[in-house]
């Protein structure tokens, strides 16, 4: 299942999804979505995580919880058109 995760610091890390999400299952990967030019986080990103039962206790748990001072925005990411 793949989640979304809004509302990250600017210095949250790829490595720090992994370990958020992780507690929850397995995380199978994990991104954070840049700026082309800048390469700057945009302030979101995805994780995919294998099982989906595991997923939506990750969603369930974190959204609105607060990582570096800012309050996120977890759940289901909706599939590209």
């Amino acid at each position: 299942m793949n989640i979304y995760i809004g509302n990250l610091n600017y210095r949250v890390k790829e490595s720090d999804l992994y370990d958020l999400l992780g507690k929850f299952g397995n995380v199978t990967s994990a991104k954070i979505i840049t700026d082309r030019d800048t390469k700057r986080s945009k302030g979101f990103g995805f994780v995919e995580m294998e099982n989906a039962s595991d997923a939506q206790s990750a969603i369930e748990a974190l959204n609105g919880t607060e990582l570096l001072g800012r309050s996120l925005v977890v759940k289901e990411a909706l599939p590209r058109d």
